[in-house]
């Protein structure tokens, strides 16, 4: 059975790593769907994105995720997939309320698309991408939120 853990991963975060690492042993194959979204401005393009996530699942052994990009509409991108579940990651209840209804949107345009939501590691719960921008551009400690690539990415895109 085939997943699909979309998100923007910008950067990507130990709590996105998590989420795929327990998604690679539940599913025969993930497919991370990195979403080219022109409403949001990512700092990283979408190679280096690609690329960070390729160096994470490398350094973890993660053999069975391709990475993929999608634009427009999920429900459409796991049509495509002829994949019926996505993933989310759930930090807390905001999280659920707010992917909630994206959810029932997904499945009113795609009949039987489920989504399942895994609950954050606590050791990750508090991670965000936002979270970890905002750090790294105060010129902060995130090494305990990315990995040794992204945070040296990071640390460039910062100047520092």
């Amino acid at each position: 059975m085939k997943v699909i853990y979309p998100g923007t991963f910008d950067p990507p975060t130990y709590g996105h790593l998590d989420i795929i690492e327990r998604l690679s042993v539940m599913f025969d194959e993930v497919v991370v769907a990195l979403l080219i979204n022109g409403n949001k401005n990512p700092i990283f393009t979408l190679d280096e994105r690609i690329e960070m996530i390729k160096s994470d699942l490398d350094d973890h052994n993660i053999e069975n995720v391709t990475i993929k990009t999608f634009d427009g509409l999920m429900a459409n991108f796991a049509k495509k997939e002829n994949s019926r579940v996505i993933a989310r990651g759930l930090r807390g209840m905001a999280d659920y309320e707010y992917e909630k209804n994206i959810a029932r949107v997904n499945e009113a345009l795609y009949d039987g698309l489920e989504t399942i939501y895994l609950l954050s590691n606590p050791d990750y719960s508090f991670i965000s991408s936002s979270m970890v921008k905002e750090v790294a551009s105060f010129k902060g400690d995130i090494s305990a939120f990315v990995s040794d690539d992204v945070e040296c990415k990071l640390k460039k895109k910062f100047n520092y």
